[in-house]
């Protein structure tokens, strides 16, 4: 299964939602499927303008974990 730290990394650059997603150019709802492992997908050019916002790599926002 994968993890999103959004949430983490949110916190960590202390941005809030709504900015972010006005930064990125995407719903807060959306943004929020994402920050709250509801999402099933995600484009590569929305991760990309998330990093790119957070100054971050993929890896620091998605986590590998096998299912239990």
């Amino acid at each position: 299964m994968i993890i999103v730290n959004l949430d983490v990394m949110m916190a960590k650059r202390k941005i809030s939602l709504s900015e972010l997603a006005e930064r990125v150019g995407i719903t807060n709802s959306n943004l929020s499927i994402l920050k709250t492992n509801k999402a099933k997908a995600i484009r590569f050019s929305t991760l990309e303008a998330i990093c790119r916002e957070l100054q971050c790599q993929p890896g620091d926002i998605l986590e590998y974990k096998e299912d239990d």
